[in-house]
């Protein structure tokens, strides 16, 4: 991957592999012709397994019920649910005939709901009855009302869900059929809403092509074959499960194995073992989770050693963290990838044999058929090799658009395609890059540019710190300063070490701007339901915290 580096920061994935010019129901039949008798799916907290040929048939099955409710290609269908098999179940039929899946967060309470429902325009929502302190039944019934396009709600193992699931008759079949070989590869097929930090959440929409391939190319990149265990406790309802996850195992013939509904670091060791994976995925704070449960006695005697990879996406991995996944959970070719939920998502990962110097301190090089560089997000100009800029992508993986948001879609796709993320990146002269932050998480302190995952990564060597996470606060004299908040150890007593000792740690070795003014020892941080630390939440409690309103007024002035 990677290959065209040039002396500015552009480059673009290889093309030996061509692009998979079908849609993701064609390619599920096809998985099942050759793999029929393979195991595709298994849900270890449901008991359920399903063979790649019951599987497709499920779909077909379900996919006809789902016509015969009146549905057509293009309209959209909600799912409202953790990780159940019947999540991949819906996601297969809805594309099997052409209806856009809406993700819904499971998180969303009534009023998200209520807007992604009307904002999506969906005909029908299909739902977990309730999970931990949701009560999904109860909060559809109260926004019926507000909803007007919601024409029916049906609930996971209810009588309803049932009649969906039950075996269809052979004229039923021939309809999904027909309808299934009318679709393009460039059709919608996908709408997920991403968690904007201000406003409401955009409908990014993604079509076959999209993530279809996007999910082929990130297992092929990771050497997926049918002989693959896929273990898979991210979200479902995000690009990480349903395509890097799901499709990124169904184009392969490999097997797809679920843990629990929600995250749960016990219960995927348990699974990891019991399953035989060989691939597991997360964001950084469960791979952190996972390490610290396999200190526990239950896990005294684990057997890993049929693990070879994964993939840790969705925020900056720490190194350290990287190198004791890579020893303790015996992933020697465990990689990163990065991108967004609007380019399907992956950009750039990492290759298997990478050192793990590379693996540990890049994203990788641009996925293949995808283009992408890094440009002055003041100026718009190409950035040198190793200057810091805007990283921007172009190709098969950027979204068709935002649902019904022409404007804010021009605004983020400019006029030659390039999409632009928002994230300041660096690229290497082999085509390596290196995430360093957030444009709008970059501090400026006396008008240097810090890097908060700089700071963040030198953090992580002090053998007292498990987790930190690094903002800018309001400074009235250098505009911003720099807050560390750190998650200790557990093995540490938090008595034995200081802000002090933090900032002593931090002298001589990085540069005087960079050492944090402010150090606050945490419990946990404030969290998106995928796993992102919610930085602008931990700014605005800082400011409260620390007396700083006067200096947030100046600055904000």
């Amino acid at each position: 991957m990677g290959m065209g580096a040039s002396r500015t920061s552009v480059a673009r994935g290889d093309t030996d592999t061509p692009l998979l010019d079908e849609t993701i129901g064609a390619n599920l039949e096809r998985t099942g012709r050759v793999h029929g008798d393979r195991t595709a799916f298994v849900a270890c907290h449901q008991g359920v397994r399903f063979t790649y040929a019951a599987f497709d048939a499920a779909v077909d099955d379900l996919a006809a019920s789902l016509l015969g409710m009146g549905l057509v290609p293009g309209d959209r269908v909600g799912i409202w649910s953790p990780n159940y098999v019947e999540w991949a179940l819906v996601q297969y039929a809805t594309a099997k005939i052409g209806v856009i899946l809406v993700n819904v967060n499971p998180a969303y309470r009534t009023h998200e709901l209520t807007y992604a429902l009307n904002q999506s325009g969906c005909r029908v929502l299909i739902a977990a009855p309730s999970f931990r302190s949701s009560d999904y039944v109860d909060m559809v019934a109260s926004v019926r009302a507000d909803v007007p396009q919601l024409e029916r709600a049906v609930f996971f193992w209810t009588d309803e869900w049932q009649s969906l699931r039950a075996p269809a008759p052979p004229a039923a079949i021939d309809r999904v059929r027909s309808v299934s070989a009318g679709l393009r590869p460039d059709d919608p097929i996908n709408i997920q809403y991403t968690s904007g930090t201000t406003g409401y959440p955009k409908g990014a929409t993604l079509s076959h092509r999209n993530i279809l391939n996007n999910g082929f190319f990130v297992a092929e990149g990771l050497r997926y074959t049918e002989h693959d265990v896929v273990c898979v406790p991210v979200p479902l309802y995000h690009c990480f499960g349903m395509v890097m996850g799901n499709l990124g195992a169904t184009t392969h013939g490999a097997c797809v194995v679920y843990p629990e509904a929600a995250f749960d670091a016990a219960a995927t060791l348990r699974a990891l073992e019991s399953e035989r994976c060989t691939s597991l995925f997360g964001v950084p704070t469960m791979f952190i989770g996972e390490l610290a449960a396999l200190a526990a006695p239950e896990f005294a005697e684990l057997d890993l050693s049929t693990m070879r990879t994964g993939l840790m996406a969705g925020s900056p991995c720490p190194v350290e963290v990287m190198k004791q996944v890579t020893s303790t959970m015996h992933m020697p070719e465990v990689g990163i990838a990065y991108g967004m939920t609007e380019t399907s998502p992956v950009s750039t990962q990492t290759a298997t044999d990478d050192t793990l110097d590379r693996r540990c301190g890049t994203v990788g090089r641009a996925a293949p058929h995808v283009e992408i560089r890094i440009v002055d997000p003041n100026t718009g100009e190409v950035a040198p090799i190793g200057t810091p800029g805007e990283f921007c992508t172009r190709g098969y993986s950027v979204m068709l658009g935002y649902w019904d948001e022409p404007e804010k879609t021009a605004q983020a796709i400019d006029a030659e395609g390039w999409m632009h993320t928002g994230d300041l990146a660096v690229m290497d002269d082999e085509g390596y890059v290196n995430i360093v932050g957030r444009i709008k998480d970059m501090i400026i302190r006396g008008g240097e540019n810090v890097y908060p995952r700089e700071i963040e990564e030198f953090l992580y060597t002090h053998p007292a710190v498990a987790d930190v996470q690094v903002i800018g606060v309001p400074d009235e004299r250098y505009g911003e300063e720099i807050m560390a908040c750190i998650k200790l150890a557990d093995s540490v007593d938090p008595a034995t070490v200081t802000a002090e000792d933090i900032r002593e740690f931090c002298r001589g070795t990085i540069a005087h701007f960079k050492i944090p003014r402010y150090v606050s020892f945490v419990s946990e941080f404030p969290m998106t339901v995928t796993g992102k630390v919610r930085k602008i939440e931990m700014r605005e409690q800082a400011i409260v915290d620390l007396g700083l309103q006067s200096a947030a007024a100046i600055r904000n002035a």
